[in-house]
């Protein structure tokens, strides 16, 4: 592992790095293996929209050109879509941009960010990097805990970050326990609500965030990398006031999001056939995969998105390094402070079998 240098800032020396999932041809090489697959990283199973492939190829021969820096065909596609005004509207390179846009829009170093733990490490790794001072709060039974992280808040949190659905659990803040979050907060904090899980969530008491737009100082952040097929693209949104929007603006660089992400976004918002499809699969993989843990009695939480978090003790590392071995990748926890645990991205139901026929041949050996 490189060091970082040492004229750098000291919030970037002292920070960690965010690792992604291991790619499929690493594994390939590794273990000299012809098939492997990828149930780490909370991709769609399905692929990508078809709508997006086919505006992507109508695209390609305007590669010369810088793609609109105000993304306006699509914040327009998208406040139709949500009934907000486009002014309401970010779009990003991915949401993980919009998650630093708002740390460097609103958080000055000494600044208080609040966290959650074991949430999406984004949050606190690049609030550290921004010399906030970050307090994290740990989840309690393995759910957001808004009243302690309401208790944490002081005059000088100017952000806190709730993942609804969470990821790693899965697990989500009901409508209710965020009303109640949002109402007890000083004018002075902004809530950025990363909903980049959301196109899954079925439960009835889950919030639907955009009410509280105008009454509360919130960002919510949404992804078209999960359900609509796009991680490759990098293209995500954001919805909150617009003089919230615009201070986000203040800090985007031009020409963020590439062309072909814009045009794919717009299209594979139309393809509602997919979403469904993809809904869908998500429901009766999530099923199997249940029943199939419940059968092996390994505990998993309850989850509302497209993964499943598997308790499986001081034997996670070398099940999930024997899964590799066999040409399965999934989620080693021991990075986000879940050691014992692993995440597995729900698949098509050849990949769930798969799945589970490896962990069965490998708690067997």
């Amino acid at each position: 592992m490189v060091h970082v240098d040492s004229r750098a800032r000291a919030a970037v020396r002292d920070g960690g790095t965010y690792r992604p999932g291991t790619p499929i041809e690493d594994v390939k090489r590794r273990f000299k293996l012809s098939s492997v697959i990828k149930l780490a990283s909370n991709e769609n199973a399905l692929g990508p929209s078809p709508k997006a492939v086919a505006a992507l190829r109508r695209e390609l021969g305007m590669l010369h050109r810088y793609p609109d820096a105000a993304c306006r065909i699509l914040r327009a596609r998208l406040a139709t879509y949500w009934r907000v005004d486009p002014a309401c509207l970010v779009v990003g390179n991915g949401s993980d941009e919009l998650l630093v846009l708002a740390l460097r829009a609103f958080v000055d170093p000494g600044d208080q960010v609040v966290v959650a733990s074991p949430t999406f490490l984004i949050y606190e790794l690049q609030a550290r990097a921004c010399a906030a001072s970050v307090t994290v709060v740990p989840l309690k039974g393995y759910r957001y805990d808004l009243p302690a992280m309401q208790a944490v808040v002081t005059p000088k949190t100017k952000l806190v970050f709730i993942a609804n659905p969470d990821n790693p659990t899965g697990t989500y803040v009901t409508k209710q326990e965020l009303e109640t979050f949002l109402r007890g907060l000083p004018h002075q904090t902004v809530v950025v609500v990363d909903e980049a899980y959301y196109e899954f969530v079925q439960a009835r008491d889950y919030p639907q965030t955009l009410a509280y737009l105008q009454e509360y100082p919130i960002i919510v952040t949404r992804s078209f990398s999960k359900a609509y097929g796009l991680a490759g693209l990098r293209v995500g949104y954001g919805m909150a006031r617009p003089e919230l929007v615009s201070a986000l603006d203040a800090v985007r660089e031009p020409f963020n999001v590439n062309s072909l992400a814009q045009a794919a976004a717009c299209a594979a918002l139309d393809d509602t056939a997919f979403l469904k499809r993809t809904r869908q699969l998500v429901v009766e993989g999530r099923q199997y995969l249940i029943r199939a843990l419940d059968a092996l009695k390994l505990r998993h939480i309850p989850s509302v998105t497209n993964f499943l978090l598997i308790e499986l003790g001081p034997r996670a590392p070398r099940l999930a390094e024997a899964l590799l071995r066999q040409g399965v990748i999934v989620r080693e926890m021991s990075a986000w402070k879940l050691t014992g645990c692993v995440r597995v991205t729900i698949g098509t139901m050849a990949e769930n079998r798969r799945f589970v026929t490896a962990l069965k041949r490998c708690l067997a050996g």
